[in-house]
């Protein structure tokens, strides 16, 4: 009897080790892989990943028609409070910015109707994408909605990486930052 209590927790033993391993092992491959937001608190100017998306309003938007241009990169969801609250502050930029500035708008876990829904509700004229499967979401290395990011001419993100509603100030100061490099 001896024997088998010993080997049922010797058992046990193995298999919370086993799962321990295979915690770390995730946790430290999700990390390597959600570097940008990271390099960006870090003082770094990673470049922007490539993507091609469905727009909300239809077709597709590609990454490499957004190259040279100064950009503001927001992730959102129709479900999100301060991302309501923030919406008419990124659509005024953008009329303000029209032809110097691309807002674009990064739709994350939301039922489309929904988030088209949004779109009309703030008058939103900016583009706004989905982020299927949430590929970009986990390459940017987010933790929620909204988090902004500014990118400058040569598509590198440059200035500050905002987690939570952008405020008035923090999204000049981010525009300036896009527009000067």
């Amino acid at each position: 009897m001896s024997t088998l209590r010993i080997g049922a927790q010797a058992l046990s033993v193995a298999l919370v080790a086993g799962l321990l391993a295979l915690l770390v092992w995730k946790v430290a491959h999700q990390v390597g892989n959600a570097t940008i937001a990271s390099d960006v608190h870090k003082g770094k100017q990673p470049a922007t990943p490539a993507f091609d998306l469905p727009r909300l309003a239809g077709g597709t938007l590609a990454s490499a028609s957004l190259h040279g241009k100064p950009q503001v990169v927001n992730f959102w969801a129709s479900w999100c409070i301060p991302c309501r609250d923030e919406a008419r502050l990124l659509q005024d930029a953008s009329k303000r910015y029209d032809g110097r500035l691309v807002v674009l708008g990064i739709d994350h876990q939301d039922f489309r109707g929904d988030a088209r829904g949004f779109v009309r509700r703030y008058g939103l004229t900016y583009p706004s994408v989905v982020d299927k499967g949430d590929k970009l979401y986990t390459k940017y290395g987010l933790t929620g909605v909204p988090e902004t990011f500014f990118v400058g001419r040569s598509g590198k993100l440059v200035g500050p990486h905002v987690e939570g509603q952008v405020t008035k100030r923090q999204l000049a100061e981010g525009i300036h930052a896009a527009m000067r490099s």
